[in-house]
């Protein structure tokens, strides 16, 4: 099985809730990575989407750590829309 990851840093200018994610995320850039998997079985190359995580910094005494969440990527292109719509302008997420 042949899997990929791929990263994105996504920009928030303000908080958002994600479910799964136990508190509110400040505005902030963020990093979401996706893990994909070949399916190998078709003549040409397609990858199925197996996990998407938001890494977010700790809190309290954690501050300088990183804790990393599973998330559902559809509901964190809601809330980057969302966002969007209430900055004025629309963001799109780098490479």
């Amino acid at each position: 099985m042949t899997v990929r990851t791929r990263d994105k840093v996504w920009a928030f200018h303000k908080s958002f809730s994600l479910k799964g994610v136990d508190r509110l995320l400040p505005a902030g850039n963020y990093r979401v990575t996706t893990d994909e998997e070949l399916i190998e079985s078709l003549s040409f190359p397609v990858y199925r989407r197996v996990a998407t995580m938001i890494l977010v910094p700790g809190q309290g005494h954690w501050r300088s750590s990183v804790e990393m969440f599973t998330i559902d990527p559809a509901e964190l292109q809601a809330a980057h829309e969302k966002d969007a719509a209430g900055a004025g302008t629309a963001h799109h997420p780098t490479a």
